[in-house]
């Protein structure tokens, strides 16, 4: 009489336990999660202020050290001293003391006194693109904390090699433009005190120097040292830097001299007729609207010209010995 309900029971319970085996899951073949860094956003200011048409100087030294004739190198792996690496590409190398002038060499590695420069111009032409002027020019926040980061490890760096008393022309004239741009990116009033000076170091040694003379003059004018500015952009100018005269143009609009601001945009339209449409516009809003900065007149994205932005912390502005 109770085996039948047993029976039920067993069946009923086998049925239950089946049916709340969970299946085995078949793993998957986990795939690694790889990070790409955003793509840099396009520059705002040209890559090659001596002139707007031609290549960036990097990538021309770029070019110049592929056609070259490569020595070839075997070294020991830093990371593993017990392996050797052949050196096949030629890099950028400066040397680092006792020279006074320009002294671009390509070579596969550096030699004793010397440094390659090739990571160092790459990055700085980057940050040129977005802060060789006041105010820099960054649509990506992100982005501009990386540069300002890289930036600051940079100049120390830079700093390192220029505190000798005998550091070179081509060490100098980095670690000035790199102090400008630290400068303009708001990272301390220190940068400007460096800036003036290796521009004092840099013009010491040569004077005339066409590339030292623009980023003194403008330097000077966008840290409120605007009549100081004259000369340097005047030696600019004459020595065929194009952005030379946007920059001695923006120049006079600081110091409310508006005659000389348009003067210099006509003379700029006749040395460039490429660029006469910029110069007419600029010329226009200046008379229309007064006092406004060239850099954010000609950004493209603007109609209407912008409220000019508040000066780079102003320099003592100082005459470099002659």
């Amino acid at each position: 009489m109770t085996l039948k309900p047993l029976a039920c029971t067993l069946i009923a319970v086998s049925l239950l336990s089946a049916c709340s085996t969970a299946p085995k899951e078949e793993k998957k073949p986990t795939t690694p999660i790889i990070f790409t860094e955003p793509d840099i956003t396009p520059p705002f200011y040209a890559l090659n202020p001596f002139n707007y048409d031609a290549p960036p100087p990097f990538e021309i030294a770029l070019k110049q050290a592929a056609a070259q004739p490569v020595t070839k190198m075997e070294v020991n792996l830093q990371s593993d001293p017990s392996k050797k690496v052949t050196l096949d590409v030629n890099k950028l190398i400066i040397p680092t003391v006792n020279s006074n002038t320009r002294n671009l060499k390509f070579a596969v590695l550096a030699g004793e006194n010397e440094i390659d420069i090739t990571e160092i111009d790459d990055f700085l032409q980057l940050v040129e693109g977005k802060a060789r002027h006041y105010p820099p020019r960054f649509t990506e926040r992100q982005e501009r904390k990386g540069f300002e980061a890289k930036l600051k490890e940079l100049t120390q760096q830079l700093d390192t090699l220029a505190s000798r008393d005998n550091a070179s022309f081509d060490v100098l004239i980095r670690a000035f433009k790199a102090s400008v741009m630290a400068r303009n990116l708001d990272l301390g009033s220190v940068y400007t005190t460096k800036s003036l000076t290796y521009a004092q170091r840099i013009l010491k040694i040569n004077k005339e120097d066409a590339e030292a003379n623009f980023w003194f003059g403008f330097g000077l004018s966008e840290g409120g040292g605007q009549r100081e500015a004259i000369p340097y952009l005047d030696k600019a100018m004459q020595a065929g830097v194009q952005e030379a005269y946007l920059s001695a143009a923006n120049n006079y609009i600081a110091m409310e001299q508006k005659k000389n601001a348009i003067q210099t945009l006509k003379n700029y339209k006749v040395k460039y007729p490429q660029e006469a449409e910029v110069a007419d516009r600029l010329i226009a809003e200046i008379e229309k609207q007064g006092r406004w900065n060239v850099w954010q007149i000609i950004a493209p994205a603007q109609a209407t010209p912008a409220t000019p932005a508040t000066p780079a912390t102003p320099a003592t502005p100082a005459t470099p010995a002659p």
